[in-house]
This record gives C-alpha cells, structure tokens and sequence, in this order.
C-alpha cells in the first residue's frame, strides 16, 4: 500500500521535473473506479485517495507517470500515438487504463446473478443487468438482484477496520 504523502512528493517531482508547476497542481480526489485524472481546464493531476491506498509504490508511480504524459501530450492526444510516446519517454510501463480493483467495499449496490457472480455500482442501477460472465447479452436467466448497502467511509470506520 503506497503512502499518501510519499504519493503527493513523487508526483510534485514529476510535475516539477516535466510541467510548469507554477501552472499545474497535484491532489487526491475522491474516486472509486478511476486511478488517475488530468484535467486540462483546472491543470490538475489527481489520484484516486482510495485506490492509492490500496495499489503498491510501483502501481501508484506508474498511474502518475500515465497522467503526467498526458498533461504533456495535451488534450487531443487521448491515448494515440503521440501519448504512447510521451508515456514510453517517460517511463510508463503500464496500460491505458488500469487493471486493479476497484474499491469495491465502498460500492453502495451489491448484485449478485443466480450463479453467484458479484457486482458492484456506485449509482442505483436504474434498469434491469443481467450478468455479463454468463451471457455477452441481456439474459434475464441470469439477472442481477441488487441490494444496497450502508457504506462507511474509511475516515468514520474504527482504526482496526481499516
């Protein structure tokens, strides 16, 4: 598990070694199923607080690695050839998008299809899934139940929780 402020001192380095950091910012954000964001209205890298807490040094360095080469690409570069580049200029080893969890314990809706399959949303489902692992279409054989949750955030939840 990465530490938040080792996290915030790697990616104020990698700001001031390759942006403008009296231009751009970093700071945590508060997603659940996103690793990392560059915004380029606000010239402000993000990280998951949640997921950096769950992902190793390596996966957090890579995830700002991913953001830092897209400040640098810019806006249009999405994740084509001139990101691509940036990215493998910089040192990114990883995908596009990543491949860790999500924070599933923080999903308030909890589905489960009749084979036992669990998935999980952070907005109430508003029409009826089928699960995908069953069928690649709607199949209402395998239908998601869902149920809601009460959800503790990790700062109300007693320190052996945690």
């Amino acid at each position: 598990m990465a530490d938040l402020d080792r996290v915030r001192r790697w990616a104020d380095a990698l700001i001031a070694l390759h942006l403008d950091p009296t231009v751009w910012s970093f700071g945590f954000d508060r997603a659940t199923t996103r690793a990392g964001l560059c915004s380029y209205a606000t010239h402000r890298i993000t990280v998951s607080r949640h997921l950096a807490a769950r992902y190793d040094d390596d996966e957090i360095h890579q995830v700002l690695l991913h953001e830092v080469a897209h400040a640098i690409a810019g806006p249009r570069a999405g994740h084509g050839p001139k990101w691509k580049a940036v990215a493998a200029e910089l040192g990114y080893e990883g995908k596009r998008l990543h491949g860790g969890a999500i924070a599933d314990e923080l999903a308030p809706w909890v589905g489960t299809c009749p084979n036992g399959h669990v998935h999980f949303r952070y907005r109430k489902p508003t029409r009826a899934l089928s699960c995908a692992r069953c069928s690649r279409r709607f199949d209402p054989l395998y239908r998601v139940a869902w149920e809601y949750r009460e959800v503790r955030s990790a700062a109300s939840r007693p320190a052996t929780d945690r």
